[in-house]
Parts: C-alpha cells; structure tokens; sequence
C-alpha cells in the first residue's frame, strides 16, 4: 500500500511540475514575419526573448526589459521588441528576486536571448542569457510569438 501512495504521490508531483502554462498569443501572421529575421531599423536593435525549456511548463514568468514588463512566458513562446541602441537591463521573475542581465545593443542588429527554468527550492527559477544568432534562431523555429504588454 505504501509503495502505491508513494508512486501516486510521485505522478501528481510529476504532473505538477510538467503541466502547460499558457499566455495570450499574437497573431500567426506577425509571428510568421519575425522569423524572417529581417534586419530591424538603422537606428534600432532587434530583440528576441524566447522560452523553449521542458522544465517548468507548468510555470510562467515575467520578462522585463528597463524595468517595463513585456509579459509572461510560457514553454516555446517568445516575445520580439525594437530597442534603442545601448544599454539595456533584461530581467526575469525567479524564485525569490528578478534575475537580470545587461545587453548592449548595436543599430541594426538583432539579439537572442533565452529564458531557462532551474529548480528552485519552493517554485522553479529562471534565468536569462544571450544566445548566438544561428542557435537562437533555430530554437524560435520551435516557439509562437506571444502577445506583448
């Protein structure tokens, strides 16, 4: 009997931890258009957030970018803004603070950064690195744009 509520109470545990979140969508066709990877504006970086981890599809997180939320992720969706060239702090809702990164941004540009989900000691974490051009573009072939706040 102990062996079954131990397997039962490992599956609901399993459950949790790997049910689907979802976020609000952008439409299929702005999605399709950003994975030309077009170019952005001369005077303007492009900047692609995506999530694409198994880990922690239960969970969403904020993404933030200067401070101002852009909205929640969810397992292989991704967010796209124009940024100004310089200086930007990313951050993201972790565990017990925002975990955070600095990009600098060059005109005409574009820049990919993804979001991994870590365990964490009462709910999953996460945490932001910039990823190369050809890696990041491979995995938002897998993502769908979300809607941006």
């Amino acid at each position: 009997m102990r062996t079954y509520l131990k397997l039962f109470g490992a599956a609901i545990g399993f459950a949790i931890l790997t049910g689907c979140a979802s976020v609000p969508m952008d439409a299929p066709e702005a999605d399709v258009a950003l994975k030309a990877f077009s170019a952005p504006p001369a005077d303007q970086a492009g900047l692609y957030i995506y999530r694409d981890s198994f880990a922690g599809q239960g969970l969403k997180k904020t993404v933030t970018v200067d401070g101002k939320v852009i909205g929640e992720t969810a397992n292989r969706v991704y967010f796209h803004r124009l940024i100004s060239p310089g200086s930007h702090t990313l951050g993201t809702e972790s565990e017990f603070s925002d975990n955070v990164i600095t990009l600098v941004a060059e005109a005409g540009k574009n820049y990919y950064v993804r979001q991994s989900i870590k365990m964490g000691v009462f709910v999953g974490g996460a945490s932001l690195e910039e990823v190369p051009e050809a890696v990041g573009q491979a995995h938002l072939q897998k993502c769908e744009l979300a809607a941006s706040r």
